[in-house]
């Protein structure tokens, strides 16, 4: 609902894992929201596979938990405030290295300390986080983080390396085919590719074939997209709320995506913010 109490459409969770289930998590549409035939209003679905706990038990969720709901919950209001007059343009029917983008800009609120102190709270009593807790996971964030980026970016860099040959001969061995990227790229043999190619879904029928990158590129955009927030001193600002609201998730693929994150903006993303954010930046913190 609009806060006049306008119905924008209908979100439905489906959170608890089952035995007849995909596992994973994701977000779908029912129905997109479309001004050609009749006004329709959306009807979005997340999907995530979440262990409930036994009658009468919370269901308790670790921070990686909790990052899943907010990022699923992001695409789901990509299309839950998708304001366009045609089918085809709306909501997450974007360019895939633009779709990750509102999804992940929203996993920022979680990782910002009024937040946590609001929501993360004990099960039994209802408790804030203590101060001294909450302190740990926010320095944690920038953990390990040299390591994730190189486990990233090489499943990145294989997926485009296979989908750039021009034929595949009859018996390609894939784990030969990898084996050859990584040493390419001068993979340092500590680290090990995030998944596999033999068993990643995301670049053989996932939708993202030489489109793995677009995760990190997304995460280029939300880091300083966030920062048109910070910047107030106001991580809930409601002019910068009504750009983020205008121009991505209301605007589908209505405009370039370049086009609509400058008037989100008002320039082009910088790329240093990703660095600082992942403490890889020089001054910054994180290993």
């Amino acid at each position: 609902m609009e806060a006049d109490g306008r119905h924008i459409g209908l979100f439905y969770g489906d959170f608890f894992s089952r035995e007849s289930k995909q596992g994973g998590a994701w977000m779908s549409s029912y129905q997109g929201q479309d001004r050609v035939n009749g006004n329709l209003k959306p009807m979005v679905v997340n999907v995530l596979n979440y262990t409930k706990a036994p009658a009468g038990k919370p269901t308790l969720l670790s921070y990686n938990d909790a990052e899943t709901l907010f990022h699923e919950f992001g695409h789901g209001l990509h299309g839950l405030l998708s304001n366009v007059a045609y089918p085809s343009l709306a909501g997450t029917a974007v360019s895939r290295d633009f779709v990750e983008f509102p999804a992940q800009i929203y996993e920022h609120w979680l990782g910002q300390r009024q937040v946590l102190e609001r929501f993360a709270r004990h099960s039994d009593t209802g408790a804030a986080m203590p101060k001294e807790l909450l302190d740990k996971v926010m320095a944690a964030r920038n953990h390990d983080q040299g390591f994730a980026t190189v486990e990233f970016l090489s499943s990145a860099l294989v997926d485009m390396d296979v989908h750039s040959q021009p034929n595949l001969p009859k018996g390609f061995d894939m784990g030969a085919f990898e084996k050859e990227s990584l040493a390419r790229i001068g993979m340092p043999r500590e680290i090990v590719m995030r998944h596999r190619p033999t068993h990643f879904g995301h670049i053989f029928s996932g939708g993202y074939s030489a489109g793995y990158y677009s995760y990190m590129w997304s995460e280029v955009l939300d880091a300083d997209g966030f920062r048109a927030f910070t910047e107030t001193g106001d991580i809930f600002n409601k002019d910068v709320a009504k750009r983020l609201r205008t121009f991505v998730y209301g605007g589908g693929n209505s405009r370039d995506p370049a086009e609509a994150y400058r008037q989100y903006r008002g320039r082009d993303p910088d790329p240093k913010a990703l660095l600082e954010m992942r403490g890889l930046a020089d001054g910054t913190s994180g290993n």
